[in-house]
C-alpha cells in the first residue's frame, strides 16, 4: 500500500462521504474486510477520485449514474450526500437520473429517484 494515496484518499473519502461514515467503515473493519477498506480508500479515492483532470462535483455525477445502472442503493444513498457535498444541486441530481432512464432504463430510475428522495428528506429532517 502506498501510505500517499491511502492518506489522500482517506482525506478525499471523508471529505465527500463524511468522516463519520468512513471512520465507521474503518473501525467496524475486521481482518476479512479491512483489505477491501484500504483498497477502495487508497484507489478510489486517493488513485481517482485525487486525480485533478476532473473537479469533484463532475466525478459525484458520473457515479451517481454508474451505481444508479448498477442497481446498488446503498452505494447511492451515500453518493447522493457526497454529491450534495461536492455542491451538486438537487435539479442536477434530477437530470442525472433522468439521464439514466433514457440510457439504463426506467426501473433504474424509478429506484434512484425513489432513494434520492429519501436522502433529501433525511437531510433536510437533520436541519430541523
Amino acid at each position: 500500500m502506498d501510505k500517499k494515496t491511502f492518506d489522500r484518499g482517506r482525506e478525499i473519502r471523508s471529505a465527500v462521504l463524511g468522516k463519520d461514515y468512513v471512520d465507521k467503515a474503518f473501525d467496524t473493519a475486521d481482518e476479512f474486510n479491512m483489505p477491501l477498506q484500504e483498497l477502495v480508500t487508497e484507489y478510489c479515492w486517493g488513485a481517482v477520485w485525487g486525480r485533478e483532470e476532473l473537479p469533484r462535483k463532475t466525478r459525484s455525477m458520473l457515479n451517481l449514474a454508474m451505481i444508479s445502472a448498477l442497481n446498488r442503493p446503498h452505494e447511492l444513498k451515500s453518493h447522493i450526500k457526497g454529491a450534495l457535498a461536492n455542491g451538486v444541486s438537487m435539479v442536477e441530481i434530477r437530470e442525472v437520473l433522468l439521464q439514466v432512464a433514457i440510457y439504463c432504463g426506467v426501473p433504474a430510475a424509478v429506484d434512484s429517484f425513489r432513494i434520492a428522495r429519501e436522502v433529501f428528506a433525511e437531510m433536510k429532517a437533520a436541519k430541523s
